[in-house]
């Protein structure tokens, strides 16, 4: 049964009593008869011989089918009881009518760097959540599985577009604070919580479930953490992410981190997102000899920052996120009149910027999250705690800004409720805000009828190794009331969708 099928409605059968006879046969003979048949009228009327069949086989033939019928409801009752919906697990998504390109769904659609956590954002959203639910799990999951760009260390800056109110929010990160020389403070926890809390539909230890699940029993070394193992060397990452005679773990290898899933399960019992981080924080300091800071995380949720253009409304994140540069090169470009289709190549070739992670999710409805997190370095500051299994970043404390942050958002046209949305974020190049310029304008030069066909067919829902080595646009859309996922270069993150 499908997954988002409703409940399964029974009416009641008529059975036979006394007395039916005499009133069933002054009604009209063209009434149907029953459903479940009397055996006893097929007993007793010479009428009621089916095919000329005695007694014996009209009574067994009536058996056999009120067997079946009774069946048939006990069947269809258990598959409605059993079905996926409300719950989180392996699901599958419903079955379509259609087939389209890869990367093209009917409700919703998610993109990250892991499999695992693409997969989980789609159950996630199966079971009724929303893009905020299934971008904060799969970000949650991404700080599990992918250690060396993310993690409950790191700094998450968001964008979030509800098509039901018109408004776009910026989840900013705060000022940057340190725990001590070359220590940030973590902010991932309270940050996605109040994401959460404010936007999210699912429960909030709803989403927490399968991150902690995956630290607890394991996970697979994908292969962009096994290239950054193969890269970075061991130092301060044992015994977590190497083999017992000090080598790096490989593309395969099975990691456990138990003590991220108990830091993951005490997250999911917080009363409200000033309390989300406590117990990290209790232990975090405990291993470093420190005492508790003074000043907590301060993230915040701020209405975006908004650019009127002909073709719509840009939206991206405050400072001090790159957000202000990039709609300030953006316009200037506009004005300049010398935009035009040219590769986007240059910019995202280069890579080199700070290590980061970004994710996008997006419904049909034109909903759109987008999430980046960064630790700075490969696997940030490369000091595991050895009490919650995490790796705080090295992003220190200044007032330059964010420049790996500055996801985008494009409204189409305001006076049309059904108008096309299209969203960026890139994560690894050290010339974001310059790539995103590029690639919105060759957008708004395409007609979207010559666009989209083209762009789909290059899409894959599968990793593929040799690319990923270097950063990712991805790139969230709706177009003609579907939900449209993809990256550049084209396979490198995995997307899932229903």
């Amino acid at each position: 049964m499908d997954a988002i099928t409703g409940a399964v409605h029974y009416h009641k059968l008529q059975v036979w009593e006394p007395g039916m006879e005499s009133e069933e046969e002054e009604e009209d003979e063209e009434i149907a008869e029953p459903l479940v048949l009397s055996l006893r009228r097929l007993q007793n009327t010479p009428r009621n011989k089916v095919g000329g069949l005695p007694g014996a086989w009209a009574r067994l033939l009536a058996g056999l089918l009120l067997l079946a019928v009774s069946s048939s409801l006990a069947l269809r009752q258990l598959q409605s009881r059993n079905s996926p919906k409300g719950t989180v697990g392996s699901v599958a998504p419903p079955a379509s009518r259609h087939s389209h390109h890869p990367g093209v769904y009917h409700h919703s659609a998610i993109i990250s760097p892991a499999a695992t956590c693409s997969q989980l954002g789609q159950e996630l959203l199966i079971a009724g959540g929303n893009v905020v639910d299934a971008g904060v799990g799969a970000a949650l999951c991404l700080a599990v599985v992918h250690p060396h760009a993310t993690g409950l260390g790191a700094t998450f800056w968001g964008l979030f577009y509800n098509s039901s109110s018109g408004n776009s929010t910026a989840l900013t990160a705060g000022p940057t604070q340190i725990l001590a020389p070359g220590l940030g403070l973590p902010t991932a926890l309270p940050a996605l919580n109040l994401l959460h809390a404010h936007f999210g539909h699912l429960p909030w230890p709803h989403l927490l479930a399968k991150p902690a699940m995956l630290a607890e029993k394991g996970f697979e070394v994908d292969a962009p953490l096994a290239r950054s193992l193969a890269v970075q060397g061991t130092k301060g990452l044992c015994p977590l992410l190497c083999h017992t005679d000090g080598t790096p773990l490989g593309l395969g290898a099975r990691v456990t981190n138990p003590n991220l899933a108990a830091v993951l399960r005490s997250a999911a019992l917080a009363s409200s997102p000033d309390f989300a981080g406590d117990a990290l924080l209790n232990l975090l300091v405990r291993d470093l000899g420190l005492e508790l800071p003074s000043a907590r995380p301060m993230p915040s949720l701020e209405p975006a920052l908004q650019l009127l253009l002909p073709q719509g409304v840009l939206f991206s994140t405050p400072a001090p996120s790159a957000g202000p540069e990039l709609l300030q090169l953006l316009e200037s470009t506009l004005h300049s009149r010398t935009s035009s289709s040219a590769s986007c190549s240059p910019f995202l070739q280069t890579a080199g910027g700070p290590v980061s992670s970004a994710l996008a999710t997006v419904d049909s409805n034109g909903s759109m999250l987008l999430l980046i997190s960064s630790i700075n370095s490969s696997f940030g500051s490369g000091h595991l705690s050895p009490s919650t299994g995490v790796l705080l970043s090295n992003l220190e404390a200044s007032s330059a800004p964010s420049a790996w942050a500055c996801p985008l958002i494009l409204r189409g046209n305001l006076d049309d409720t059904e108008a096309d949305m299209l969203g960026l974020v890139a994560s690894g190049f050290p010339r974001g805000a310059e790539a995103m310029t590029c690639t919105l304008l060759n957008h708004l030069a395409t007609p979207q009828i010559q666009q989209h066909p083209q762009h789909q067919a290059q899409q894959r829902p599968t990793e593929s190794p040799g690319i990923c080595s270097q950063g990712a646009l991805l790139q969230a859309e709706v177009h003609a009331e579907h939900a449209h996922v993809s990256s550049v270069p084209s396979g490198c993150c995995p997307f899932q969708g229903y």
